[in-house]
């Protein structure tokens, strides 16, 4: 059979995410952040995009009338075609998208304060380098001592032995050793120790308690210790139990992890992108457009493509390329607001009870019931819900929160997944703590709020919220 070539005709259809509709969608994913940090990118790198002042005319605002207005007519998720042609009225078409975005003011009411001031924090190797400068040691000396402070863990724990250090360094294990007692003196006390033990043993000592039930406990009985069978320390030592809870509770006071205060971990505050308040029986819903800009088209192009006959080729067309960039921005934004609105307003609708009474009344919702609800596809709700917070008169949380897989109650109704660890979260703070209650007891106790949920499904959900078993939660008075 002979290969021959021919040509032919086909009909298809194919979708072509043009630059600019890959910037819509980016924007509508981009945290709060993210999307100032992009807004000021952009302004640096397009001269026809400018900061709107307060007295550039009337701002558009995104109220609850506006969006109620634009929910009669369906949004589409991108859907700003792309026309350059050379008969556009410019004037007409900067005046459509001219006007500041968003601008929705903030009242008198209370809102929650964030700390935006953040100071150099000293961190444990800088300390402790700081100590073994200012100490007596002599060269060998410093010398592990470096290299010890070098093979500390965020934790402040020794992560080489001393054996390895000794060759390291050319000195004798002796020495090595005599070395770390030093350093294991240092602010933090506890610092360099090798084991959780060694370091509540050296802050036991830093603090004269050498010889007490304290040192014994933490020498002969840390297993014991950790699962809290106190009854049975008290019984090897003959002493009283309660003399036992006394070297307890002071060991509790030790710092297991000396190096934590040094760590690099900041506090991330977060600054929610929209604000739900209870005004009477009902909601308000007010976006956060708190140092956020108000982009317009620069005066002075606006006024160099009214007298467009004057401009050169080439300048005309990198104005009109700048423009059409510029106005997709101040398009997209003003999209991408209106839709984290339209998301809220549904969450509100579906989650009324947990803002009413709180997290015990979360209901199961998934991506398609807001999607279909506000008639947009689950993948842009799940792009705008991603990395952006919602102040709540129940707390700040992630949009994404509300979103909660369903549990069968005992009725046969659903439950949100969220709600049943608040509920467990709930019986285990308000158990007896010399009788904890048991996994089983539990989900019994579940059943009488109407949850119908597995012992190993609240055990799942128990280490999910960090708490631990029964047996570790139990105190002997």
């Amino acid at each position: 059979m002979a290969l021959q070539l021919k040509q032919s005709l086909n009909l298809s259809q194919q979708l072509i995410m043009t630059p600019q509709l890959q910037q819509a969608i980016k924007l509508l994913q981009l945290s709060r952040l993210e999307l100032l940090e992009t807004i000021t990118q952009e302004m640096e790198t397009n001269p026809l995009l400018d900061e709107q002042s307060g007295d550039d005319g009337d701002d558009e605002k995104i109220s609850t009338d506006e969006t109620k207005e634009a929910g009669d007519q369906v949004i589409p998720e991108v859907t700003v075609e792309e026309n350059a042609r050379e008969d556009i009225d410019w004037e007409t078409y900067l005046s459509e998208y001219n006007t500041g975005w968003a601008d929705t003011p903030f009242d008198s009411r209370e809102l929650p304060t964030f700390e935006n001031m953040n100071a150099e924090k000293t961190n444990l190797y800088s300390h402790l380098m700081w100590q073994l400068n200012l100490g007596n040691f002599n060269d060998g000396q410093r010398e592990i001592g470096i290299n010890i402070i070098g093979n500390l863990d965020d934790d402040g724990y020794l992560t080489i032995s001393p054996e390895e250090l000794a060759q390291v360094t050319g000195h004798s294990q002796e020495e090595v050793l005599e070395t770390l007692k030093l350093i294991q003196a240092f602010d933090p006390v506890g610092v360099a120790a090798r084991n959780s033990q060694e370091c509540l043993l050296i802050q036991a000592r830093f603090q004269n308690l050498e010889g007490t039930i304290v040192e014994d406990i933490i020498l002969n009985h840390m297993d014991n210790l950790e699962n809290k069978r106190y009854d049975r320390i008290a019984r090897s030592l003959s002493v009283s139990i309660q003399e036992v809870l006394s070297a307890v509770s002071v060991i509790t006071s030790f710092e297991p992890k000396p190096g934590r205060q040094y760590s690099g971990d900041e506090t991330v505050y977060i600054s929610p992108d929209i604000y739900v308040f209870k005004i009477g029986d009902d909601y308000e819903i007010v976006l956060n457009e708190d140092g956020m800009p108000k982009l317009k088209i620069n005066n002075y192009y606006r006024e160099i493509l009214a007298g467009r006959d004057s401009l050169g080729k080439d300048t005309r067309e990198y104005i009109q390329e700048k423009l059409k960039s510029a106005a997709w921005l101040i398009k997209s934004i003003h999209q991408r607001q209106r839709t984290i609105y339209k998301v809220t307003e549904s969450i509100v609708q579906f989650q009324r009870n947990f803002f009413d009474k709180g997290v015990t009344y979360l209901k199961p919702l998934v991506l398609r019931d807001v999607a279909e609800h506000i008639q947009m596809h689950e993948s842009t709700i799940s792009r705008v819900t991603t990395n952006k917070y919602v102040h709540t008169p129940q707390g700040v949380f992630e949009l994404k929160y509300f979103f909660n897989s369903a549990i069968n109650s005992v009725e046969g109704d659903s439950i949100a997944s969220e709600s049943v660890k608040e509920h467990i979260r709930n019986i285990i703070k308000s158990e007896d703590k010399c009788k904890p209650f048991s996994d089983q007891e539990v989900a019994e106790l579940l059943r009488d709020h109407n949850i119908n949920v597995a012992r190993r499904t609240v055990a799942k959900y128990r280490e999910t919220l960090g708490i631990l078993p029964s047996r570790k939660r139990r105190m002997p008075y």
